[in-house]
Formats: C-alpha cells, structure tokens, sequence
C-alpha cells in the first residue's frame, strides 16, 4: 500500500473519536489503533501482499467508544439517519447552491440528503425511508463521525 495513503488514514484516525481502523482490500490488510495515553504502546501491524488502490471502508467502533449525548437522547420521534463513515459533511452539491433538503421536506427512500467529504471522496448520503425530513442534525461543512446522527426523518 502507498505511504501517502497509510499518512492520510493515520490523519483520519487522529481527526476521530475512533479508537481502531481496519482497512481490507483484497489481500492486503492495514490496521490502525489508537493507544491511550497512560498505556504502553502495542507493535503497530501492516501487511501488504498485493498491490491495491483503497476504497473507503469504515469500521464501526466497540462498544466502548459509543457514548450517548444529551442532544441524541433529545432527538425528534422517527428514523434516525446516521453517518456512514468519518468525514466532512455538505449540505449542497457546491458552495452558492441549495441545500439537498430542508426541515418539512417529503424525500423519497434514495433521494440525496447530503455528502460526506472523507479522503478526497464525496460520497452521497441517502434517504433510507421516505417521509418528511423533521431535523438535520449537523452543519454544512462540520465534520462528522462515524454514526453520528444526520437526519432525523418521520
């Protein structure tokens, strides 16, 4: 795997709440942990046996690293869209257009809410029901974990 790529997960790692990163792509595998602190370090792990190019892949975190805020807890009643992947939220195609949707907007299951920016990527969040869009969650432009609340849509 390329240096360059392995620097920008190693960037992305420390941008985030997460604690471990696991990149699989065919037979080349790459894992990333975060060690606290106050502990020893454990030997770092690469292992490249295939030339690849990377494809964004998440991982979701332990069940350790999840913590509920009071803002979650506050959340309107419907389906809770959350984000897929660390990154950089959009709320329009480019800056001066309008947003995707707005708050009382009927979506259909498909139709884009928004993109998330991560490692040059622009990857189109979409409506996994249809309904009426009741919150949006984040800004245009704030960075966004790994299912972190979006969208809120009943």
């Amino acid at each position: 795997m390329d240096l360059r790529k392995i620097k920008k997960l190693i960037d992305l790692l420390e941008e985030s709440n997460l604690a471990e990163l696991e990149i699989k792509e065919g037979e080349e595998v790459v894992r990333l942990s975060r060690v606290p602190r106050n502990a020893a370090p454990a030997p770092a792990t690469a292992t490249a046996t295939a030339p690849a190019t990377l494809a964004p892949v998440t991982a979701p975190p332990a069940a350790s690293d999840i913590t509920t805020t009071p803002a979650a807890e506050a959340l309107p009643a419907g389906h809770v869209v959350k984000a897929p992947m660390v990154g950089t939220f959009y709320a329009s195609a480019s800056p001066g257009t309008p947003a995707f949707v707005k708050i009382g907007q009927q979506v259909k299951a498909g139709e884009t809410l928004g993109i998330i920016e991560a490692m040059k990527m622009f990857n189109q969040i979409e409506a996994d029901v249809a309904g009426t869009v009741q919150a949006i969650l984040v800004e245009n432009g704030q960075p966004v974990e790994f299912e972190e609340p979006m969208f809120v849509i009943a």
